[in-house]
């Protein structure tokens, strides 16, 4: 199994700091998520049901009405390798690393790529291509016009596009999922999930969009009832609060601004390195990153590192006690000789 942000009760008996000292950084989550009132008590004692409106708040809220409700994105992860024929399969790296496995255990052949590499995966005749925009964990975003341009010529030789649209909230204007399964890309795929924007990993709520055989070849490997009653419940108030998702897309966009200023002067001290990210979290490139990581530890701060790439992913602090502890930490820091 792969290792995940959020292993906060590993990080607290390594190095033997209670677990509720720690600052948790390292998920990328939205720490300030959706504040779900108190549910019908019906919801708990009946069985999930289809049409409780669930379908239609996500239908309105992503823009596609050609969609499959799912108990958290992981779960296309997982199981859409096994509704397509073992083929070739382009992934531009790095990127969240359930995908690759996900389609190597299914019996498909990976072919890794720079993940500025969209250009090379079209003209190397990959039938499927499979990106996050933006990326997790770099936050490299790439634009609406370039990804429907690359499922129009994926669909020329019968090829496939599937994008990760996790972290992709705060920008809904770039996202391609309203496209998804509609005349324009009958052959794109885009996974959607209220675990990052709307803070709400633990519902496990997501969605496909996309062609509707795909959907349905998906829609049978889940059982009956995916998703339980409260989370479906939760899930519909969120995707419909538009007030909640404006102010918090404006809380995110200064926050992110914040975040990417601490770090800068860590990247530029570091000579080859630099940040980027998206609204949600901030990546920092550094030779230095396993002592950063472990100086952040030792003060109790969680970040999320990516050893074999030389990243460290910051999520946002919830509060300001959070960032002043960030702020302290990253001042005591002085990067080895």
């Amino acid at each position: 199994m792969l290792e995940h942000g959020g292993r906060l009760r590993a990080a607290a008996r390594e190095h033997g700091i209670p677990l509720a000292a720690w600052l948790d950084l390292s998920t990328g989550i939205n720490p300030c998520g959706y504040p779900v009132p108190p549910l019908d008590p019906a919801v708990w004692q009946r069985l999930p049901e289809d049409d409780d409106g669930l379908d239609e708040a996500a239908a309105a809220y992503y823009g596609n009405a050609s969609l499959l409700a799912l108990p958290g994105s992981q779960a296309a992860i997982a199981r859409l390798p096994a509704c397509f024929a073992p083929a070739a399969v382009a992934c531009l790296a790095p990127l969240y690393e359930e995908h690759p496995q996900a389609w190597a255990q299914a019996g498909h052949k990976l072919r890794r790529l720079p993940e500025g590499g969209l250009t090379r995966a079209l003209t190397a005749m990959t039938p499927v291509v499979l990106l996050c925009n933006p990326n997790n964990p770099t936050g490299r975003r790439l634009a609406r016009a370039e990804l429907l341009d690359a499922a129009v010529q994926l669909k020329r030789r019968g090829g496939w596009l599937i994008v990760d649209e996790a972290f992709a909230d705060d920008r809904p204007d770039d996202c391609v999922a309203p496209l998804a399964g509609t005349p324009a890309a009958p052959n794109l795929i885009v996974l959607r999930s209220l675990g990052k924007f709307f803070g709400l990993a633990g519902a496990r709520v997501g969605f496909a969009f996309g062609a509707s055989e795909k959907l349905a070849r998906l829609r049978a490997t889940l059982g009956p009832w995916p998703i339980s009653g409260p989370a479906r419940a939760a899930a519909r108030l969120a995707l419909a609060d538009r007030a909640w998702q404006a102010a918090t897309r404006a809380r995110l966009a200064v926050e992110s601004e914040r975040l990417a200023a601490l770090l800068a002067p860590l990247g530029a001290a570091a000579g080859n390195g630099g940040v980027r990210g998206c609204a949600l979290f901030a990546t920092l490139a550094t030779p230095h990153a396993d002592a950063l990581h472990t100086h952040l530890a030792r003060h109790a701060i969680l970040v999320r590192r990516f050893p074999e790439h030389g990243l460290l992913r910051f999520g946002l602090p919830g509060d300001e006690a959070g960032w002043q502890r960030l702020t302290a930490a990253l001042d005591l820091w002085t990067p080895p000789c």
